[in-house]
């Protein structure tokens, strides 16, 4: 049976979220009391797209996928959640319904607050008002930053700037090769590419270029940022 509290590490996910440490420890304390976890497997469906928001939630454990299909069958997928950040708010807020599909990548833990007690927290915390307002206007600025990028930057570009989010969110540091980082979260080139919004074909040619300049190791595990420094140049490059 799921043991229905936060261990250790799934804690300090949450603690230590760059939003939820800004809180003040009154309002920590509230929404975690009342919250809940649920624990889920590879592929599990989390939320799915034109539900009734029932649960504002944060990936305390693994990753979320979020995405949405095309009427012709095509997966596309926006972003991976990582531990420690909040989602799910947006249809509680506005009252609409879901408006992408949310999966489990991998196992993965997920802290759940209530609508009700999302609502209740809202009534007693003003402080709650405006730290919700500081968490939509930053993802409004990396929407535009991602729309930016998109009409901008070549795939080349897109790509390593990706890797780099990649180690940054699940980089787990070599121990016999001190400047080497592995990804901790398992993406096929499919799903890479889905997150790019290219094709698989492209994406690969790019990570093999990428390999040959030893910017980065392609292993049958994952990916080994080799150079982060020649990553970084490439992410920059405009041209």
């Amino acid at each position: 049976m799921d043991d229905p509290i936060l261990n250790i590490e799934e804690r300090e996910a949450i603690n230590s979220g760059r939003w939820f440490s800004s809180l003040s420890p009154s309002l920590r304390h509230d929404i975690l009391r009342c919250a809940y976890v649920k624990r889920c497997k590879d592929g599990d469906l989390i939320a799915a797209r034109g539900d009734a928001p029932e649960e504002w939630m944060a990936c305390a454990k693994g990753a979320v996928r979020v995405s949405s299909t095309s009427l012709s069958g095509k997966q596309i997928t926006f972003t991976y959640v990582e531990p420690g950040i909040w989602f799910g708010d947006v249809a509680i807020l506005d009252g609409d319904r879901r408006t992408h599909d949310v999966y489990a990548h991998g196992d993965t833990s997920i802290l759940c607050v209530a609508k009700a007690d999302f609502q209740k927290i809202l009534s007693q915390h003003v402080e709650f008002y405006e730290a919700m307002l500081r968490l939509q206007a930053r993802r409004i600025r990396q929407l535009f930053g991602l729309v930016e990028d998109l009409n901008t930057l070549p795939l080349r570009s897109r790509l390593a700037k990706q890797l780099l989010h990649l180690a940054r969110s699940y980089g787990v540091q070599s121990l016999t090769h001190g400047e080497e980082i592995r990804i901790g979260l398992h993406l096929a080139q499919e799903e890479l590419a889905q997150l790019l919004g290219a094709s698989r074909q492209r994406v690969n040619q790019e990570l093999k270029a990428m390999e040959r300049e030893e910017a980065i190791r392609i292993e049958p595990g994952g990916l080994v940022i080799r150079n982060r420094e020649a990553l970084l140049h490439i992410s920059e490059a405009d041209h």
